[in-house]
């Protein structure tokens, strides 16, 4: 399995000599596994492979086991001499605050306590133990929601050149028997058995439903798609940066001002794209930006009736005037 992550990370990049990688353990097998291969890969004399790990332990304070959970990561990083960092959030209490769930909330204090550690320690990476299993799971619940092509992808090796998955590649099975093989006990979550949440539905319920009565492999057939789809969605993604390109006549924090008439002349596939990329260019993300929201937009520039404008939420107003689109963030007016 080592050779395996070797791969991955040779693959897509993840780690290169001088990186300094937070990881992100809990003391589950993923973690865990993770963060024992990636110390044998760095200690690793004919790797030649020169890069720093430090591990970074989310205590959510929702478990009774949490605590020993904690110890258990902390004596394990001590045992192979690596640098430990840990923290106590009451994740239920920021749900409550916050009103969301907790597992949105867990996750957001894990991200915000690694961005802390990255930034303490002078790193670059963050390393995330997301499985082959964990990627499928994720592309079945896009499904689920009715996610567009993007969601089919599923989890990413890297992203943004910060978050990296050293253990996308691999599956479930063969992470226990590594962690089997090599002495390790690792910590066991048992509320990933308890089916309350999405996630554990698909991985406890849906996945073993359809192995055993339409396809045992379902996990590689899923992962091909992925990679069939990314290529496209890749493709695609690079089209319409030219098309961006072309087609914006002025940018910058502000406001993103297109050509009317070339926008109108794609297809509405491209449309849509054009349109999710630019909102993301000027606000930095497409979040609360839906479907219906797209449709409203392409049809108010196909009907190019001047001074008519919309505002699919607080932070940006569209505008179709004098043959031109304006893209306006709120936030800045």
């Amino acid at each position: 399995m080592r050779d395996k992550v070797l791969n991955t990370i040779n693959k897509y990049n993840l780690i290169n000599d001088g990186d300094k990688v937070i990881l992100g353990v809990s003391g589950g097998p993923d973690s865990i596994a993770m963060l024992n291969i990636l110390n044998d890969i760095k200690n690793d004399k004919n790797l030649h492979m020169n890069f720093d790990i430090i591990v970074a332990h989310v205590n959510h304070m929702i478990r009774e086991e949490a605590i020993d959970d904690q110890r258990f990561v902390e004596n394990f990083c001590k045992k192979i001499g690596v640098s430990f960092y840990a923290k106590s959030i009451d994740v239920q209490k920021i749900a409550n605050n916050k009103k969301i769930g907790t597992e949105e909330a867990g996750r957001n204090a894990r991200y915000e306590f690694f961005d802390e550690i990255l930034e303490k320690e002078n790193a670059n990476k963050i390393a995330i133990a997301h499985n082959k299993n964990d990627k499928i799971e994720t592309i079945i619940m896009n499904m689920l929601r009715g996610s567009g092509i993007a969601g089919l992808k599923g989890i990413e090796p890297i992203k943004n050149n910060k978050y990296i998955r050293p253990l996308i590649e691999c599956e479930r099975f063969e992470i226990e028997e590594y962690c089997a093989k090599n002495g390790i006990e690792p910590r066991i979550d048992k509320t990933n058995f308890e089916n309350v949440y999405t996630r554990n539905k698909v991985r406890n319920i849906v996945i073993p439903f359809i192995k055993q009565e339409f396809n045992p492999n379902i996990i590689q057939t899923m992962d091909r798609l992925s990679d069939l789809v990314k290529e496209e969605d890749e493709y695609l993604e690079k089209l319409v940066e030219t098309k961006y390109n072309d087609y914006v006549e002025q940018e910058d924090k502000g406001q993103i001002i297109m050509n009317l008439k070339d926008f109108n002349k794609e297809e509405k596939v491209i449309k849509s794209r054009l349109l999710l990329y630019t909102i993301s260019r000027l606000l930095g993300t497409t979040k609360g930006i839906e479907k219906i929201h797209i449709e409203d937009i392409i049809k108010l520039c196909e009907k190019n009736i001047g001074n008519k404008y919309l505002t699919p939420n607080k932070n940006i107003k569209i505008l179709v005037k004098n043959q031109k689109i304006y893209f306006i963030n709120q936030n800045l007016t």
